[in-house]
């Protein structure tokens, strides 16, 4: 089998089951949690996006990647990762800007993963072989991570629309 269609139903396949996993056990938790605990549980996994550093280590990588895809994946994981850190520490302290934290993470997170997943795929189109070890970061990590911004996305959202008043101050939250 091409290593790109195996590249490609690795994620594909990881996306569903994690979804289902999310529908069936995640989803339902969150939903009797307070709206930051709930938040919590999501952005935490996001807190060791460092991992995307590894595009910039040769030998787990080839030397052949291109740095078109790797400066940008590899810094916009950091980046994911320190907001998450910051919005954890935000919603752990319940300061009033907790949310804006979880709206900036979750915005530049889902966009980093979306433009990485472009770039290896058309922008830059990487060749099979080059993430070497990386492999699994978009085939195993990747896929949770987006169903987790989408959970974030569909909290925050929700909230919005019901009305409800956070224990943050005047931001929205689920009881």
């Amino acid at each position: 089998m091409d290593s790109k269609a195996i590249i490609g139903m690795s994620v594909v396949l990881n996306l569903v089951a994690f979804a289902k996993v999310a529908q069936l056990y995640i989803w339902p938790r969150l939903q009797e949690m307070r709206q930051e605990e709930a938040l919590t549980a999501l952005v935490a996994p996001h807190m060791f996006r460092f991992v995307g550093l590894s595009f910039l280590v040769p030998g787990v990588v080839s030397p052949a990647i291109s740095p078109a895809f790797a400066i940008p994946a590899a810094y916009g994981d950091l980046a994911a990762a320190l907001l998450a850190i910051v919005a954890t520490m935000a919603l752990s302290a319940r300061v009033p800007w907790a949310l804006a934290a979880v709206w900036l993470l979750n915005i530049e997170g889902t966009l980093d993963l979306l433009v990485a997943f472009y770039q290896g795929l058309i922008g830059v189109g990487l060749p099979p072989g080059v993430l070497g070890a990386a492999f699994y970061i978009p085939t195993v990590i990747v896929p949770p991570l987006l169903v987790t911004h989408f959970l974030m996305f569909r909290l925050l959202l929700r909230a919005e629309e019901i009305g409800e008043t956070s224990s943050l101050g005047s931001s929205p939250t689920r009881s």
